[in-house]
């Protein structure tokens, strides 16, 4: 069975930084897609970024290209999201996903993912 764990979630000022992390474990990890969504209280899932399985291929929402980053390391079954100038608009719950679907035009899209974690909080006070 998949499994998808995140962490590295927290309270930060606005225009602080965090690294936030999703192990992976169940399957063979470099077969993924992965991406993190996010949700904020009140309001729908939102897609945020998307890395392809070898990495050669990103995608990220609008409002965060140029300040997030999407990584991954296969050997370390883990992927990551580094998060630079972060404004009170991106506090949420940040969820990690996985899909054994090829790299495609829809990676956006929640109903893509076949797998996900239970989300780590990201506050971003002003």
């Amino acid at each position: 069975q998949v499994q998808l764990v995140e962490s590295g979630g927290g309270l930060v000022q606005a225009g602080g930084s965090l690294r936030l992390s999703c192990a992976v474990s169940g399957r063979t990890f470099r077969r993924d897609t992965m991406a993190w969504f996010r949700q904020a209280p009140g309001k729908e899932r939102e897609f945020v970024a998307a890395i392809s399985k070898s990495a050669g291929s990103t995608q990220y929402e609008e409002s965060v290209k140029g300040r997030f980053t999407i990584s991954r390391d296969n050997a370390k079954n883990t992927v990551f999201l580094q998060m630079l100038s972060l404004k009170p608009e991106d506090t949420a719950v940040y969820y990690c996903a996985a899909t054994f679907k090829g790299w495609g035009t829809e990676v956006d899209l929640g109903d893509e993912y076949e797998y996900w974690g239970q989300g780590t909080q990201v506050t971003v006070s002003s």
